[in-house]
C-alpha cells in the first residue's frame, strides 16, 4: 500500500498490440491510450534510433526523407521487427507512465489464436524486454468476447468475430474455454489493399495505405447501395501512366466492389465454424447470434452481409475498437483470481 503511495510500484497493464493500432489499459483507471502501431526511425552506425511512434510516427507515413523509414512493426497481428517493437512498447508504456518507478508493471497482452509458439514467445520477450516484471498472454477473440459482454463460462455457446487490422479472429466458445477457433490473415490491412489495386487497375490512380484507410472509413461499405452510385469522395493521388497528380471520384459502389473478395473470405472462414463444432453448439449460436467487434466491424454493412449469407443473426459490439483491450483489462482486474487465471493462455 505505501510503494503504491509513493509511486514506487507501477500500476499493472493490459495491453492490445494491434497491427493497426495499440490500446493500453491501466488497472483502476481504464484505457488511457489509443494510437496507431507505427513507428519512425533513422538508422545511426546500423542501429535503429527511434525518432516518433504512434500518431506523430503516422503522420509521416509517405513524407520522410531517405535517411529515414517509417514501419508498422507487427504484421497479420504478430511481431515482424523484433527491435522496434519493443521500443515502440517502451515509449507507450512511457505515456502511460511518466515517472519512473522502483518495480515493473505486470502486463497481459493479447495474442491471436493462430500465432505459432515462436510468434507467442517473441510478444512476450517484447513485453518483457520493454520493463514488465512478469507477462501474461490472452487469446484476442478470448479477450474480444468479454469485452463484448459476452457470456462464455456458461454452457451455451458463444461466438465473436473479431475483425482487426492483420487478422479476423473467430472464435466459439462455452464454458470458459475456446471449442473452436481460427486466426484469418484478411482483415483491415488486406481491405485497403484491395482498394489499391481496385484504383489502380480501374483508374490508372496510385493511392497510399493512408488514403485508403480514408476511403475504407469514410464510404466503406460491404454492400452496394440498393440504388444509384452510393456517397462519392474526391481522392488525390498519382497517374498511373502519366506519372502526374490526379483526382478522381469514388464511390459506395466501387469501394463495395474493391472489397468483394475480402469480404467473401470472411464469410467462408465463418461458415467453416460451423462445419467444425458440434451441432449442440451450433443450436446455441443460431439463437444468439454471432458478434462482431474490431475495427473492421465499423465496415458498414458487413453484419448485414454475413447475416445474409449465413442465415443467422449479427450483432455489433457497443465498442468494437476497445473490446479486446477491455477483455485484457478484464483480465488484468482479477489477475489473483481463478476467473482471472482461465482467462489466460498457458506459458509458453
Amino acid at each position: 500500500m505505501f510503494g503504491n503511495f509513493f509511486g514506487l510500484v507501477a500500476p499493472d497493464l493490459a495491453i492490445d498490440l494491434g497491427t493497426a493500432n495499440t490500446l493500453i489499459y491501466v488497472k483502476g483507471r481504464g484505457i488511457v491510450l489509443n494510437e496507431p502501431s507505427v513507428v519512425a526511425y533513422v538508422t545511426e552506425g546500423g542501429r535503429k534510433v527511434v525518432h516518433a511512434v504512434g500518431a506523430e510516427a503516422k503522420n509521416m507515413l509517405g513524407k520522410t526523407h531517405k535517411m529515414m523509414e517509417v514501419i508498422r512493426p507487427l504484421r497479420d497481428g504478430v511481431i515482424a521487427d523484433f527491435d522496434v517493437a519493443e521500443e515502440m512498447i517502451k515509449q507507450f508504456i512511457k505515456k502511460v507512465m511518466p515517472r519512473p518507478t522502483l518495480i515493473s508493471p505486470r502486463i497481459v497482452i493479447c495474442v491471436p489464436t493462430g500465432a505459432t509458439p515462436v510468434e507467442r514467445r517473441a510478444i512476450l520477450e517484447s513485453a518483457q524486454a520493454a520493463g514488465a516484471r512478469d507477462v501474461k498472454l490472452i487469446e484476442e477473440p478470448v479477450a474480444a468476447a468479454v469485452g463484448a459482454g459476452l457470456q462464455i463460462d456458461n454452457p451455451s455457446g458463444c461466438m465473436v468475430v473479431d475483425i482487426g487490422g492483420g487478422t479476423t479472429e473467430i472464435a466459439v466458445l462455452s464454458l470458459g474455454g475456446v471449442v473452436w477457433s481460427r486466426s484469418l490473415r484478411v482483415a483491415g490491412d488486406k481491405m485497403d489493399e484491395a482498394i489499391i489495386q481496385y484504383l489502380r487497375r480501374t483508374e490508372n490512380l496510385l493511392i497510399g495505405d493512408s488514403t485508403a484507410e480514408r476511403i475504407k472509413k469514410e464510404i466503406g461499405t460491404a454492400k452496394a447501395p440498393d440504388e444509384g452510385q452510393g456517397l462519392t469522395l474526391m481522392i488525390k493521388g498519382r497517374d498511373n501512366i502519366g506519372g502526374t497528380p490526379k483526382e478522381v471520384a469514388v464511390t459506395e459502389a466501387m469501394v463495395a466492389e474493391a472489397l468483394t473478395d475480402p469480404v467473401a473470405q470472411m464469410v467462408e472462414a465463418v461458415k467453416q465454424a460451423f462445419d467444425n463444432m458440434p451441432p449442440e453448439l451450433a443450436a446455441d449460436i443460431f439463437d444468439v447470434g454471432i458478434m462482431l467487434t474490431g475495427g473492421g466491424a465499423l465496415l458498414r454493412n458487413l453484419d448485414v452481409v454475413l447475416a445474409e449469407r449465413i442465415s443467422i443473426r449479427v450483432s455489433i459490439a457497443d465498442d468494437p475498437l476497445a473490446c479486446v483491450v477491455l477483455g485484457c483489462g478484464k483480465a488484468l482486474e482479477h489477475l489473483n483470481t481463478p476467473e482471472g487465471r482461465r482467462l489466460l493462455t498457458p506459458d509458453v
